[in-house]
């Protein structure tokens, strides 16, 4: 029992590691951005080619300006599209999915303007399965 218990503890822990992969811990210096992750706001299914809102979290050291957010699925160019709010810890943006139903890794970082310079966020990547079209109901 005690072997079982060790097995689900160090799993867990493994999990909690890992999901935090790609953001950085070191606290944020003055005008910073940094991305903690991305969401879809308005499905809990994906679909090909459909365009979805995305809720990318955020957190952030004073008012920074956002103005693009970047998406890049595997196997596709990047797409940078002007970012429509945020605020609260939240980026909103309008995202195409890809035209091929399958498991993605999409990267996500945004721009935004710190000391009256263009920057780069650290980038996010965050598994995606996107489903081929809805079958017909018989």
């Amino acid at each position: 029992m005690k072997l079982i218990l060790t097995g689900v503890l160090l799993g867990v822990v493994v999990l909690m590691v890992s999901s935090c992969a790609g953001v950085p811990t070191e606290p944020l210096s003055p005008g910073e951005v940094r991305i903690l992750g991305m969401d879809f706001l308005d499905t809990s299914e994906v679909r090909k080619e459909v365009r979805y809102m995305i809720g990318i979290k955020f957190d952030a050291q004073g008012g920074p300006e956002i103005t693009r957010a970047c998406v890049q699925w595997t196997g596709y160019g990047l797409n940078c599209m002007k970012v429509l709010d945020y605020g609260n810890g939240l980026i909103r943006a309008d995202v195409l999915t890809p035209s091929v139903p399958g498991s993605y890794a999409v990267k996500v970082y945004v721009y935004y303007v710190r000391n009256g310079k263009m920057e780069q966020s650290n980038v996010v990547t965050t598994p995606v399965e996107v489903k081929g079209e809805k079958k017909p109901m018989r």
